[in-house]
């Protein structure tokens, strides 16, 4: 579990899983910048943990090695939240700490906020008010869970402030950021890896030489039955007939494709499989992609940020400014309509959007003044 070492007052930091990792590096730099906070101690969950990315995604993004790593590994969602809960528990004890910061919606996110508020801990939730309305997504449960524990909760978008409203959160405890996904995009965008690069490096050198597009697939409403699987890569192989696509697949995404036996339905010509990709190598295969295939949220996000034509598979998203202002167009798994697009961007270059509001790379600082101001303002709690 790493050095539980006792640190009163300090600002726990949790991570769990890859899109944790974007959202707290900025975090991370803007809290430790400032002499008027706490010390930032990082704890990782384990949520989520590859061994061939872990290392290469802390190296990217310039974010120290966790102080402090809880190993839980995968498991259910009532195994995997119960098992962050018991291990994260002591850390609490040993650091009696000022806040617990969490980012996201992954099942750590909840649980560490679980655990804090049950100790009296205030809770800072980063990327709060986001909503798909969609209960059947269990990180839209872990979203309205934790907003509802949360003390402050720092948002990307006006909308979220609606949707708290809603759920009776007072405003007073929101404060509206910007995104600190973008704040990551912005200050790594210069070092990211040139997609030729990337492409020849996977043994793929000259494909989609020209254009092409970038596929990441991992939602269970798409990968984890077969019909929808199957659907889905229909659609891939269809669009690669008309633009190349690379294919960078989560390894949940690969052992479903081999389980149902579907791994013919890649077998084309103009379809590059890639491993999971570091950062810097995903944000230069999208940078330069003529559209983007996705049903991650993050990816919604960076393709807005990148004026990249982003379409999202899915039939909702809790990120509704990337469709309104952005780049994004949710399409489901409609055959028809995909291609229609696809035609679309070929021959016009597509939507390109606008960058939303305090999209500007200055979320995390905001948020660091932000805390640091409403930290000095609160009693100082007894056990301090």
């Amino acid at each position: 579990m790493g050095n539980l070492r006792d640190n009163p007052g300090a600002l726990l930091c949790v991570v769990g899983a890859r899109p944790n990792y974007m959202k707290m590096a900025p975090l991370l730099r803007a809290f430790r910048s400032r002499a008027d906070l706490p010390p930032a101690v990082l704890v990782h969950t384990g949520q989520h943990y590859d061994p061939m990315l872990n290392g290469r995604l802390f190296d990217d993004l310039a974010l120290p090695r966790p102080d402090i790593n809880l190993e839980v590994g995968s498991g259910t969602h009532a195994v995997q939240t119960a098992e962050v809960m018991r291990r994260f528990e002591p850390v609490v004890d040993a650091h009696r700490p000022s806040c617990v910061v969490v980012v996201g919606d992954v099942n750590s996110t909840l649980a560490c906020s679980l655990v804090a508020v049950k100790k009296a801990v205030p809770v800072a939730h980063v990327e709060a008010g986001l909503r798909s309305f969609d209960r059947a997504m269990p990180e839209e449960i872990n979203r309205v869970l934790t907003d509802q524990l949360s003390d402050l909760l720092y948002t990307t978008e006006r909308t979220a402030h609606d949707n708290l409203a809603r759920e009776g959160i007072p405003a007073e405890r929101m404060h509206f950021a910007g995104n600190v996904m973008i704040d990551s995009l912005l200050f790594h965008k210069d070092r990211a890896v040139p997609a030729a690069q990337t492409l020849a490096c996977a043994g793929k050198a000259g494909f989609g030489a020209e254009r092409y597009g970038v596929v990441t697939l991992h939602r269970p409403s798409n990968v984890d039955e077969p019909e929808a699987l199957r659907a889905s890569l229909g659609i891939l192989r269809e669009v690669s007939e008309r633009l190349p696509l690379v294919c960078a697949l989560h390894p949940r995404t690969v052992a479903r494709i081999e389980a149902f036996g579907f791994a013919d339905l890649l077998q084309a010509g103009r379809i590059a499989l890639l491993p999971p990709q570091g950062y810097l190598e995903m944000l230069g295969l999208m940078a330069d992609a003529t559209l983007v295939l996705t049903d991650s949220g993050g990816i919604q996000e960076e393709t807005t940020a990148l004026s990249v034509p982003c379409l999202t598979l899915r039939e909702n998203t809790e990120r509704p400014i990337t469709v309104e202002q952005g780049t994004n167009t949710l399409v489901g798994r409609d055959r028809a309509l995909i291609m229609r697009l696809v035609e679309e961007i070929v021959a016009t270059g597509g939507k390109r959007g606008r960058t939303p509001e305090l999209w500007d790379g200055r979320a995390a600082e905001r948020i660091a003044g932000h805390l640091a101001g409403w930290l000095a303002a609160r009693p100082v709690p007894l056990h301090a």
